[in-house]
């Protein structure tokens, strides 16, 4: 709800302006579960005026000698409906023509609203559009929307302005009618008792349509709803002597979720047998918060209480009836979980391994027990040769990848899909494997955002932190290689296998670690452990290779970090956690005013030497100079690019960066003073060479640093 509020605002006040009616102030928009709601406070009474200019015949052709109108001008001038002398001589590029100035007085705003509201219909986007028989008399044909529309209110200065949703002929029956505007709306459907739809409420302005609206048990306002529902969480709560638990505030959306559930929110208490507490925390909150939506409660030393609170829509007269309505299903849920709990555990993970046979990842790519044995060799060359770990965690690394999807087969994770991942890793803490296997497990469907500080953190991860990041690098990239293998690529915004998703957590992981080995040679380790399968789609790996490095720019831009810097460091995106500490010493040089300089410098360095791929080394090219200012130039970049060099191999681009500011004058002066492009060849080619050795070694210490755009706010 809150995306197609703010669609709705944006789409209003934008046809207002299309249909030249510019609102005098902000759309304002409000929803509930039964209603969209857009108020603009002020808007033109008119449209505004409309001058047109209609060109003509050119003036050479529209005039007979004696100056008297020839055929084309006479012509336009009727076709305009005017005579000859009403016409205007307009320059043009192509030279002097006759035009007609056409204005067009603006409607009346209550005859262009109808079509403003017929154009944000159509113009908002749902996930999934129905159709329900109905029309616009617009030319369009059928109107398609999120849900059949039950009434319109639409109001102009107290008036109403017209406008009908027709239905079919076939549709026309006692409850299906077409939709008509009025000055009339809908309170609470339960609450209010004149029928289905709720009380009738005829309202002339926006005040009175709210308050009348909450007389009828309607809070309007979703933020009114969302702390009026944060208020009687925490009232409650206390009375209870327990706290909402953490999980909803840390890993749930619930609180910002109810408010578009409810439209006169309460709260009311429930409780569970204190046997349920034995089932796995996970368990327990899953039920109440993604199947249910309540609220779980703690105590305060954290562990959950048998307690939640549920938001209910409607006032708590009758708290208990509605309390124990609650309690059977939650019971009936926790019932059917304990039962999975117990009978999964029957099986360990190893020997469901073999279940997984039955369960088809990819018709190219095989089943899960295909993808669980490649994960697990990749899994444990990634430990050991990407992560440096010892022969002991690769073994970890191997085995809680093998394991790692077969929860998939367990009755807990069929129920609860949410879980995968999770049980398997819960199964296994059961199973006393090593906390290197159980929480790599765990955490394998992690991360999920691409924020530094995104889950897991190293708290939580403990001694798995390298078996954790092997197995989710290998999962991932055992998708991504594989699919794209098989010619499964997203494109635009259809992603079916969630390969933008898979493809984030892998850069973040690597972002944030240090690999010792490239993206590419990842990636083409995933695609040698895939053997004979699958047939590898043509130009595959480039398009992996971009694709990654799209989603490391991705992980760059949601921290924060600007374009310009973003493209600067791009040329090392296969090395992300090296390419993370060159954009953030980009970030902290560029408030430099001789380093931003240098790179409106190297912009030019870039622009000359296109197309000349030579370089050399200064002791050559010495040789070859002449004026002062490029030897000066040949001297300092002699004097400088060994310290830069150590620098950048140390990684320390932040040293590297104030090495390369003191260029500025160096490379300023050579501008100043010498003609690259001279008529010698030996000596332009020198000159040129000398750029170009410039150049490279930047890009290759730091980046692509002529990429930084000048700070216009300086």
């Amino acid at each position: 709800m809150p995306g197609l509020t703010n669609q709705i605002g944006d789409i209003v006040a934008g046809q207002l302006r299309e249909h030249r009616l510019p609102p005098e102030s902000p759309a304002e928009t409000y929803s509930t579960p039964r209603r969209l709601t857009v108020r603009i406070a002020r808007v033109p009474e008119r449209q505004t005026d409309l001058e047109e200019l209609v060109n003509g015949p050119p003036v050479s052709a529209s005039f007979k000698p004696d100056g008297t109108p020839a055929p084309a001008a006479a012509g336009f001038a009727a076709k305009q409906g005017v005579e000859v002398g009403a016409l205007e001589r307009v320059q043009t590029p192509k030279g002097a023509y006759l035009a007609f100035r056409r204005r067009q007085r603006g409607k009346a705003a209550v005859d262009v609203l109808p079509a403003v509201l017929g154009a944000t219909l159509r113009a908002l986007a749902f996930p999934k559009a129905m159709r329900w028989d109905a029309r616009l008399e617009d030319g369009h044909g059928e109107l398609l929307f999120g849900r059949p529309i039950r009434w319109i209110l639409y109001l102009y200065g107290g008036r109403v302005v017209p406008f009908t949703i027709s239905r079919s002929s076939a549709a026309q029956t006692g409850q299906v009618q077409d939709v008509s505007s009025g000055a009339v709306s809908y309170g609470h459907r339960f609450l209010t008792t004149s029928g289905r739809a709720g009380r009738a409420i005829k309202v002339r302005s926006f005040d009175e349509y709210r308050a009348r609206l909450l007389e009828n048990f309607v809070v309007l306002a979703r933020g009114d709803r969302h702390d009026k529902i944060a208020s009687q969480l925490d009232a409650k709560a206390q009375r209870l002597q327990g706290r909402v638990s953490r999980v909803v505030h840390l890993h749930s959306t619930l609180l910002q979720e109810v408010p578009d559930l409810v439209e006169y929110p309460s709260v009311v208490a429930g409780t569970f047998g204190l046997e349920f507490l034995d089932l796995p925390e996970e368990v327990l909150t899953t039920t109440l918060i993604h199947h249910q939506h309540y609220f779980p409660m703690e105590a305060e030393d954290g562990k959950l209480k048998n307690a939640f609170l549920a938001v209910i829509n409607t006032e708590p007269d009758n708290e208990r009836t509605i309390a124990r309505n609650a309690e059977r299903v939650v019971t009936a849920r926790l019932r059917d979980a304990r039962f999975f709990w117990e009978a999964d555990r029957k099986v360990a993970l190893a020997a469901r391994v073999d279940r997984l046979a039955t369960l088809l990842f990819h018709k190219k790519l095989g089943s899960y027990k295909e993808k669980a044995e490649r994960i697990a060799r990749l899994a444990e060359w990634l430990a050991r040769e990407a992560l440096g770990a010892d022969e002991v965690t690769a073994q970890h690394a191997a085995k809680a990848a093998r394991l790692a999807k077969a929860d998939l087969t367990t009755d807990m994770v069929r129920e609860f899909t949410e879980l995968q991942g999770t049980m398997g890793g819960i199964y296994a803490r059961e199973e006393r494997l090593p906390e290197e296997v159980w929480k790599a497990i765990y955490f394998h469907y992690l991360p999920v955002g691409v924020e530094a500080d995104a889950p897991p953190n190293r708290a939580q991860l403990g001694t798995a932190a390298v078996t954790w990041a092997a197995v989710s690098l290998a999962d991932r990239l055992d998708t991504i290689v594989g699919l794209f293998s098989a010619g499964e690529r997203p494109t635009g915004s259809r992603d079916p296998y969630g390969l933008r998703r898979a493809a984030q957590g892998a850069m973040k992981i690597l972002v944030d670690g240090t690999p010792s080995l490239p993206v590419t040679a990842l990636v083409e380790q995933a695609h040698r452990n895939y053997g004979e399968r699958p047939v590898a789609a043509d130009g595959w790996q480039e398009a992996v290779s971009e694709f990654l490095k799209e989603r490391e720019a991705h992980v760059f831009d949601r921290r924060g970090f600007r374009m310009d810097e973003i493209r600067a460091v791009l040329p090392h995106w296969a090395s992300p956690h090296l390419a993370l500490k060159r954009i953030e010493a980009v970030q902290t040089s560029r408030s430099s005013a001789d380093f931003e300089a240098l790179a409106v410098l190297l912009k030019r360095v870039n622009n000359i030497t296109r197309g000349h791929g030579k370089t050399a080394g200064m002791s050559d090219l010495k040789a070859r100079l002449k004026e002062p200012a490029e030897l000066a130039l040949a001297d300092e970049i002699d004097r400088r690019f060994p310290a830069i060099g150590k620098a950048a191999l140390a990684a320390n681009y932040g040293e590297a960066m104030r090495e390369l500011a003191a260029l500025r004058e160096p490379v300023d002066r050579f501008f100043v003073d010498v003609l690259v492009m001279a008529d010698d060849v030996d000596l332009r080619d020198a000159r040129l060479t000398l750029l170009t050795t410039l150049k490279e070694a930047i890009r290759e210490w730091v980046g692509d640093i002529a990429e930084i755009a000048p700070d216009e706010a300086k």
